[in-house]
């Protein structure tokens, strides 16, 4: 297959030859080329097991704006390519598969935000990470489901703020800051779908488990929670519970980690309202594989590009962000 058809395919469709350990050259290949492998929580649990660094999209952030690698090779989705790219233009910036978007990012088109800012002038624009390059270029400052409280804290109780993308982050952040941000109507597919009654279920299955909630959830989804929470943050807090069981309401992928960490806890999945599987997954994320893995460092594409003039204007907002965490310490 020629460069013109993995060109319409997003990702390079070159076929690996199966008798090959995968991990081997992988790992020959990031030593060679001087590749930092970053892994999203919400990856396989194969392709977190190979990156380099795993984490939230906070910590991504903060990892590609320190590293001296020559490549980095972002395994998740998109904007999180992005964000690196912009924080790292002079480096090589790899995704496996170009295909790998995010419904909460596209719930926010760049021109109908612009317009909707425009449209309420005299507004500090707070948007989560979760956004396209575009939409950061009309931002004031960025923030992660890690830091959202304290950045939001960070402005005068009085200040007009306008928050975006994720009407349930935002109203979560309204609810516990006192706050009465103006808030775009966009969410993310795979928080949307969680069932209070199916966890419901879940705890009179487990009526000791503590209840996990990322705040991209539905209000009522998070009124069940022990502890609303990021990825990084909800696994910070198994760590340190003294609980057995946890009900866990984000992407399954970060369970991989909680297992790994936590091995004598049993990590329940809360499944999605309409469907009989027994966990939630992001279509998106689950894109990028170890072939395409290995494709994409050998080949050293696709590769992730941003205009420049958006990326001067999108990039003060995101440092805006890391520093601000680094002086809270987050």
């Amino acid at each position: 297959m020629n460069k013109e058809e993995w060109l319409k395919k997003g990702y390079v469709a070159e076929p690996v030859d199966k008798t090959l350990d995968l991990k081997a050259e992988i790992n020959k290949l990031r030593k060679e080329k001087n590749a930092l492998i970053l892994g999203h929580y919400y990856q396989s649990g194969e392709i977190q097991d190979m990156a380099d660094f795993v984490g939230d999209s906070l910590a991504l952030a903060q990892w590609a704006a320190k590293t001296d690698a020559d490549i980095i090779v972002m395994c998740g989705v998109h904007f999180m390519g992005e964000t690196a790219k912009i924080l790292c233009p002079n480096k090589k910036v790899l995704v496996p598969d170009l295909n790998a978007g995010c419904s909460l990012a596209d719930s926010c088109p760049a021109d109908a935000f612009a317009e909707f800012v425009k449209a309420h002038p005299e507004h500090t624009v707070i948007s989560y990470v979760n956004t396209t390059a575009a939409v950061k270029a009309v931002t004031d400052v960025v923030v992660t489901s890690t830091n959202a409280k304290q950045i939001v804290e960070s402005f005068p109780a009085d200040e007009k703020i306008i928050f975006g993308p994720d009407r349930n982050l935002g109203n979560y952040i309204n609810s516990i800051t006192g706050r009465n941000m103006l808030l775009w109507n966009g969410a993310c597919h795979v928080h949307e779908q969680f069932s209070v009654e199916k966890i419901a279920a879940l705890k009179k299955q487990y009526p000791d488990a503590a209840i996990l909630v990322h705040p991209e959830c539905k209000g009522a989804v998070a009124k069940l929670a022990d502890k609303v929470g990021s990825t990084a943050g909800l696994l910070k807090y198994a760590i340190a519970s003294d609980k057995k069981d946890f009900i866990v309401a984000t992407e399954s992928g970060i369970l991989h980690e909680m297992r790994k960490q936590c091995p004598e806890k049993n990590f329940i999945p809360a499944p999605p309202e309409d469907s009989t599987c027994a966990c939630n997954e992001c279509n998106f994320m689950r894109l990028n594989t170890m072939e395409k893995l290995y494709n994409t460092l050998k080949y050293e594409w696709p590769e992730v590009t941003v205009d420049e003039a958006i990326a001067q204007e999108a990039v003060k907002p995101i440092k805006k962000m890391l520093e601000i965490s680094e002086k809270l310490g987050l």
